[in-house]
């Protein structure tokens, strides 16, 4: 790992402390639930002839994401967007919002939490000659089309590109303006052949982009073709679909995934904004099919680096029973330099979460580095732990019992 320190653009008002919301700073009206499904029928509205019926479908949502900024603009007039400013970052790095998930966006919060995961913003082209497009080396450790093997018992099948939203924060931005290669079905099964010659490989998790992206049919094949591995025990979805179009989250598609346990779901919120009743509802689907979920948060600085705002996100989490399960520190992606925080202040908000929050609701702060490193635990580093256990050292001696 580098040793350069990255303090970029931490996002804090001026008169913010760790332990207020934003919204209280910056005299912001509260945003409820009541007020978010306004904000989703009034967006709805700028769709000609589509019902509410149409938003609780997943298909409508995925065909109707926001995909340029003059639609951008006009959905979020709020805001006073500036499309011409933002042409140079979504051609680098383009657009995708579903509807559902703009309607997450408070009209009135400048520091919005979902805005500034979803919105294009010129800081991405900041630094670009600093960070590397592919910073885990990912593409160094893929012997199939797809397949990342980075550790001798799993594989992370990459089987797809796409994504419903977009998030800024991506590590794999770098994959966006390339397209799926055709031969989908010839891409999957050079992955299972190459898990097949592998036998020390128990476990396959499915990942992008995003798995969800596909039909229960293109999904049940995915998933029957790495089943069909005799070795494969244990296979597992990476999806934010939960947060980003909870609709996605279908009864046939619960009743096809129980087929396959034992199956794990790893999602992604990133702020309590997002645990919605939808995505509740989308949660507890899955958990009767008897599929675990389990959240994968990324710490980002203006979205989720404070007191506050982490034990909202952790405790919100544990009352869906949803497992927060890493709090990832945010990698030196190309384009996301701005959402770099200080791995000293997420120790310390670790440290200060430990005494205030169950045991339940606490994720592992990890850093995922590059090549077969993997994810290291970042509690190592905390000071403050180092001063308990040496203050409690009488609980690990055992010289008196060695007498």
């Amino acid at each position: 790992m580098s040793g350069r320190k990255i303090h970029f653009f931490l996002g804090a008002l001026p008169g913010q402390s760790p332990l207020q919301p934003v919204e209280s700073v910056i005299g912001i009206p509260p945003w409820d639930e009541e007020k978010k499904t306004m904000r989703g029928q009034a967006i709805l509205k700028q769709y000609r002839q589509a019902t509410t019926r149409d938003w609780r479908d997943w298909r409508w949502q995925m065909h109707n994401r926001v995909r340029s900024l003059p639609k951008l603009a006009t959905l979020l007039s709020g805001r006073n967007l500036q499309p011409e400013s933002l042409q140079a970052t979504v051609s680098a790095y383009p657009l995708a919002i579903t509807p559902y998930y703009l309607s997450l966006i408070h009209p009135e919060n400048p520091a919005d939490p979902v805005a500034r995961q979803c919105l294009p913003d010129e800081k991405e082209l900041l630094f670009a000659d600093s960070f590397s497009g592919d910073p885990l080396q990912e593409d160094a450790f893929m012997p199939a089309d797809g397949l990342l093997c980075r550790y001798d018992d799993r594989a992370l099948a990459l089987v797809t590109r796409t994504c419903a939203t977009t998030c800024r924060h991506c590590n794999r931005k770098r994959q966006w303006k390339t397209a799926d290669p055709a031969g989908f079905k010839k891409r999957i099964a050079g992955m299972a052949r190459y898990v097949a010659s592998r036998p020390q490989i128990r476990e396959v998790i499915l990942s992008g982009g995003d798995p969800l992206i596909f039909d229960d049919e293109r999904l049940e094949f995915i998933l029957s073709s790495f089943r069909a591995v005799g070795q494969v025990e244990i296979l597992r979805i990476g999806s934010r679909m939960p947060a980003v179009l909870p609709m996605r989250i279908t009864r046939s598609l619960c009743k096809m995934l129980k087929r396959f346990r034992p199956l794990w779901f790893n999602t992604q919120f990133n702020t309590a904004a997002e645990i919605t009743p939808e995505a509740a509802r989308a949660c507890l689907m899955l958990q009767e099919a008897g599929i675990p979920v389990s959240n994968q948060s990324v710490l980002l600085a203006g979205v989720n680096d404070s007191e506050a705002a982490l034990r909202d996100l952790f405790c919100g989490l544990q009352k869906i029973t949803v497992r927060p399960y890493y709090l990832f520190h945010c990698e030196p992606v190309r384009g996301a330099a701005h959402f770099r925080t200080d791995v000293k202040e997420g120790i310390a908000l670790m440290e200060r979460l430990r005494t205030s929050c169950s045991g339940l609701a606490l994720p592992q702060y990890v850093a995922d580095l590059p090549g077969t490193a993997g994810k290291v635990p970042l509690w190592a580093a905390s000071g403050a732990l180092k001063r308990i256990l040496d203050k409690h050292q009488d609980f690990f001696d055992i010289s008196q019992q060695l007498d």
